[in-house]
């Protein structure tokens, strides 16, 4: 039995990973939050595949608190003085 590979067209003419910009990313995701649209129809139209529409839409749901709150900060970790200052301590004897 012969393994015959399918090759997709438009990937040999581009040769690279296609890029997209923050704003295409949005305006998908913001699209596929609407639910207008099936993922498959989406993913049609904007010829990006669905499971990177998902993604997009998550990573956007999950980051939309930061349009009204700012960045995140992050979290400060409490730092035990005493060992450090033993440290020293040793270190210098």
């Amino acid at each position: 039995m012969v393994k015959i590979k399918v090759i997709n067209l438009d990937q040999v003419m581009r040769g690279k990973r296609r890029k997209f910009s923050a704003e295409y990313k949005a305006k998908v995701a913001l699209a596929a939050i609407r639910e207008h649209e099936t993922l498959k129809e989406l993913s049609a139209r904007f010829e990006v595949s669905p499971i990177m529409i998902s993604r997009w839409k998550k990573e956007f749901l999950e980051n939309a608190s930061q349009a009204f709150g700012g960045a995140k900060e992050p979290e400060k970790k409490e730092v035990d003085t005493e060992k450090l200052y033993a440290q020293i301590g040793l270190l210098k004897v």
